[in-house]
């Protein structure tokens, strides 16, 4: 998917919500892969985030929005509840004047409206923030594992499902829309050697084995937010909170954590696995969560780096292979180096399986 055109009057679109005072600042944030996002001050010093969402993408946007408005509100009240440094903060849903919790414009572009959290980016990676981000996402876990009223909408069917994504590359594959298929013949076989082994938690999901939670099944790092001292303050891109698997949250992070490359770097040279980041953020995250997991989904911890790695290298090739049709890149090779990148990445968790199993286990018994 080519860069969408960001030319759209903010402020137009902004007094659509119950935002006060005159509107001082706005500015494009964010490299996210779907959406498109604005900073908003006001000159009464207040911030706001401006996002439009891909409908193309999140098709039933009045269900997407009911669930993040449910998760932001209950995460906010837990953070009440507790105790200073062991809760999160989630960004605030500003409603529209017509009290609703998202605008469509005359042009069919769907907008949502948030409180913005001040954070502040980590400059340099460190075991401390690597543990604080394990911690994080537990604490995330956590309290969505309380969350009340029904079950959340499915915002995107079969988001993780290993069985359907792997239908669409084989698909992508046999009909090669875009005249790639020889460009990607190593990544092609790469994959295709893989797949048996990786299905092995669509199998055990597909008969009960793994519990199902509430999760956030989009854990990259950047989406967990830092104070000024380094100490995790919220997470944030809520899109896909939905039913999931805690695997699915723990492998993301790691995926993206643990990379010492940027995940669409095309030096394969550079690209390689952090054990000891990988041991502070299982460190972090068993911290808070070993007492709500089960056997089985401490078993499958290291398991899951490996399966979501593979994922992503699985989507990235197939939305290569069909044109760029999901995914925004900056040129025609872009979703081909996320893909190789991703290979290359699970690669270097291949030989080091042995020693993430051990990290996970031997924390979950200490």
């Amino acid at each position: 998917m080519a860069p969408l055109s960001l030319s759209f009057d903010i402020q137009s679109v902004a007094s659509n919500f119950l935002i006060s005072g005159k509107i001082s600042e706005t500015r494009v944030i964010g490299e996210g892969h779907i959406n498109d996002t604005f900073y908003l001050k006001t000159d009464s010093a207040e911030e706001f985030i401006i996002q439009r969402i891909n409908h193309h993408i999140f098709k039933d946007v009045a269900g997407l929005m009911e669930n993040i408005s449910r998760v932001t509100s209950h995460i906010n009240q837990t953070c009440i509840n507790n105790p200073p440094g062991n809760s999160l903060k989630a960004p605030v849903v500003v409603l529209t004047r017509e009290e609703r919790n998202f605008f469509k414009d005359q042009s069919g572009n769907y907008w949502r409206c948030y409180s913005y959290i001040p954070h502040q980016p980590v400059n340099r990676m460190s075991i401390e923030v690597a543990s604080e981000g394990g911690r994080a996402i537990g604490r995330f876990q956590n309290a969505l594992s309380c969350l009340p009223g029904g079950a959340l909408h499915e915002t995107i069917p079969d988001f993780h499902n290993l069985r359907k994504r792997l239908d669409a590359f084989n698909l992508a594959v046999r009909t090669n829309k875009a005249g790639r298929l020889q460009l990607s013949a190593n990544q092609v076989k790469a994959i295709a050697e893989r797949e048996e082994e990786l299905l092995k938690i669509h199998e055990l999901e597909s008969v009960g084995l793994i519990p199902v939670r509430v999760t956030h099944n989009d854990t990259k790092f950047n989406n967990i937010l830092f104070d000024k001292n380094q100490s995790a303050i919220g997470i944030v891109d809520l899109d896909t909170v939905m039913n999931g698997s805690v695997l699915s949250d723990f492998g993301d992070a790691i995926r993206t954590l643990c990379n010492t490359a940027t995940e669409d770097e095309s030096d394969l040279s550079k690209v390689n696995f952090d054990v000891q980041l990988f041991d502070a953020f299982a460190r972090g995250y068993l911290s808070e969560t070993s007492g709500m997991l089960q056997s089985v989904e401490i078993d499958l911890l290291a398991f899951s780096c490996k399966l979501l790695t593979y994922i992503m290298a699985v989507r990235f090739l197939t939305d290569f292979l069909n044109g760029d049709i999901y995914f925004k890149v900056k040129s025609p090779m872009h979703n081909f180096h996320r893909a190789a990148n991703q290979i290359r990445l699970l690669e270097c968790m291949e030989m080091n399986f042995e020693t993430m199993e051990s990290v996970t286990r031997k924390r979950f018994c200490c």
